[in-house]
C-alpha cells in the first residue's frame, strides 16, 4: 500500500517514488514483481495518472524497475548485500546542525572584525549594478588571472596607497591569502627547497609551505623586523616576511633594514613574500610603504586581502608577481579556472570604482581606532605596571606581556574560556618551545567599545591571581 499525502512539501510524484524505492531496496517488493498499471494506481491513489507515470518514469531511469512492451512494469532484479540503504521518511527531513563553536561573551580573538562593519547598501548596489549590466557574462568562467576591471582598480589603489609599481598584468585574483600562498609554494618549488619565516610569525605560510615539500626554517625578529643576519645564516633562499605590521608583534621595518633585505634578494636569486596583510589599518602617523614600491624590479611577491577591512567570507585576495615569475607562473597554471566567483569579482570592481572601498578604509579606520584606544585604556586601568602592550598602533590586536605572570599562557586559556572569554594562543605564533615570557594576543576588532573594558577587567583577574 502506497499513501501520498498532499499536505506534505514533497510533490506527489516523488512521495511515491520514493515508497516504491524504499520497499524494492527492502526486498519487499520481489525481484520480477509486477507494478500494479499507471491507470489503476492512479484510481486507488485517487490522484492523477501524471503522478503514478513520473514516479514510475524517475525509478525506470535509475533501474529500480524494467518495462516489457505491453506488459508492464516490473521490479529489477537489485544483488540486496550491496544495495543502497533505504532511506526512512523520518530522516528525510534536512536539520541544521548545531553550532559547534562555542560562543564566548569576550572574544578576543585577533582576526575577528567589527561585525556591524559589513557597507551592505553599498555592497548591494555594486551586486545589483553588475548583474544588470553584464547578465550574459556571467554564463562564463572567466580567466585565470581574474577580473580585468578589477585589476586595474587594485593596481591604482596600491600605486596611490602602498607605493606598490606594477601593471594590471602582473596582479592575479585569488581566494584568500591560503590559495595565493599555495598557488607561490608550488611555483617556487622546482628551484627552491627551504622557507625562512618570522619567530614568532603567523603559522599558516609555515603549513602550507611545509605542506609543499619545503623545510621550515625560523628567523628571529627583532625590533627592526626579521634579523637579517639569521637570514642569511639559514641559508633560505625564499623568506616570508610582514615588514609594514609584523604579526603578530607589530614592529615596523626601518627603511635600511628593508633594502638590505632587497640586496639580499637580489644578490643571490632569493625572493621575498611580503605580506601586507592589515596596511590600511594604521592609526598614527603615515603609511608605511611596501617593499615592493622600492624596488619594483626585485623578486618580490606582494600578498594583499580584502580579508581584514572588508569581510574574510568573501575569500577576495590578490597578489602581485615579479615580471621574472610571470612566465614559469602561466605556464603552470594557465588552464586553470578562477577561484574567485566572477560575480563578485565584478562587484568588486564596481565597489573599488565607485570611492566606496577607500570610504570604507576611512569609516573602519575610525571604528577601529576607538576599539583600539579603549584596549588601551582598560589595559592601563586594569593591568597597569603588571603588563606591556607591544605593537600598539595599527592592526586588530596587541600583544599583552605579563610581568611576574603567576600562570602560564595554557592556564590562563583554559580559565579564560571557561569564564566567557576566548583568546587566540600566542605560543602558535612560536616555533622551537615555550616563549619566555608569558603573552597574550588580544583581538579588538570583533568587540564593542563598551565590551572591552569588562573583558579586560574580568581577564586581569584571572592572570593576576595568586595561585
Amino acid at each position: 500500500m502506497f499513501i501520498l499525502d498532499v499536505k506534505d512539501k514533497v510533490p506527489l510524484y516523488r512521495q511515491l517514488y520514493n515508497q516504491i524505492r524504499e520497499q524494492v531496496l527492502s526486498g519487499k517488493l520481489p525481484a520480477h514483481a509486477k507494478l500494479p498499471s499507471v491507470r489503476d494506481l492512479a484510481t486507488e491513489l485517487q490522484s492523477s495518472r501524471n503522478t503514478v507515470e513520473g514516479a514510475y518514469q524517475e525509478l525506470f531511469a535509475e533501474g529500480y524497475i524494467y518495462s516489457r512492451q505491453r506488459s508492464g512494469y516490473f521490479v529489477s532484479p537489485i544483488d540486496q548485500p550491496v544495495a543502497p540503504v533505504s532511506r526512512s521518511r523520518a530522516v528525510r527531513k534536512s536539520e541544521r546542525p548545531r553550532q559547534r563553536e562555542p560562543r564566548f561573551r569576550f572574544d578576543f580573538h585577533p582576526a575577528r572584525l567589527d561585525p556591524d562593519g559589513f557597507p551592505m547598501a553599498q555592497w548591494r548596489s555594486s551586486l545589483l549594478e553588475t548583474l544588470r549590466e553584464s547578465p550574459a557574462e556571467l554564463s562564463h568562467y572567466g580567466g585565470f588571472q581574474g577580473d580585468w576591471e578589477l585589476r586595474c582598480n587594485i593596481q591604482r589603489y596600491l600605486e596611490r596607497s602602498r607605493g606598490v609599481m606594477c601593471g594590471p598584468e602582473r596582479i592575479f585574483i585569488g581566494a584568500g591569502l591560503q590559495q595565493s600562498l599555495d598557488l607561490v609554494a608550488h611555483l617556487l618549488r622546482k628551484g627552491h627547497s627551504a622557507l625562512a619565516v618570522e619567530n614568532p610569525g603567523y603559522h599558516l605560510p609555515r603549513a602550507v609551505f611545509q605542506n609543499n615539500g619545503f623545510e621550515i626554517r625560523p628567523v628571529e625578529v627583532g625590533s627592526g623586523g626579521m634579523d637579517l643576519e639569521g637570514l642569511r645564516a639559514s641559508r633560505s633562499t625564499v623568506a616570508y616576511v610582514t615588514p609594514s605590521h609584523q604579526m603578530p608583534l607589530g614592529q615596523v621595518m626601518p627603511v635600511a633594514n628593508r633594502l638590505n633585505l632587497i640586496d639580499w634578494a637580489m644578490s643571490g636569486g632569493n625572493v621575498i613574500i611580503e605580506d601586507d596583510y592589515d596596511s590600511e589599518l594604521r592609526y598614527y602617523g603615515k603609511p608605511i610603504p611596501s617593499l615592493q614600491g622600492l624596488r619594483p624590479d626585485a623578486d618580490i611577491i606582494y600578498l594583499g586581502t580584502f580579508s581584514k577591512i572588508l569581510s574574510p567570507a568573501l575569500r577576495l585576495s590578490y597578489m602581485v608577481l615579479p615580471s621574472s615569475l610571470l612566465a614559469g607562473f602561466r605556464a603552470l597554471y594557465g588552464d586553470y579556472f578562477p577561484t574567485v566567483s566572477l560575480l563578485e569579482q565584478r562587484a568588486m570592481a564596481k565597489f573599488m570604482a565607485h570611492g566606496y572601498w577607500e570610504r570604507h578604509i576611512r569609516r573602519m579606520r575610525i571604528v577601529y581606532h576607538k576599539k583600539h584606544d579603549a584596549m588601551l585604556k582598560a589595559i592601563e586601568q586594569h593591568f597597569g605596571d603588571r603588563g606591556t602592550v607591544i605593537g600598539a598602533g595599527a592592526g586588530l590586536h596587541v600583544i599583552l606581556e605579563l610581568q611576574n605572570a603567576p600562570c602560564a599562557e595554557s592556564t590562563i586559556i583554559r580559565d579564560a574560556a571557561a569564564r566567557g572569554i576566548n583568546l587566540f594562543p600566542f605560543s602558535v605564533t612560536c616555533i622551537g618551545g615555550t616563549p619566555a615570557w608569558t603573552r597574550l594576543m588580544l583581538g579588538f576588532g570583533g568587540m564593542s567599545v563598551a565590551e572591552i573594558d569588562p573583558g579586560i577587567k574580568l581577564l586581569s583577574e584571572l592572570c593576576l591571581k595568586v595561585p
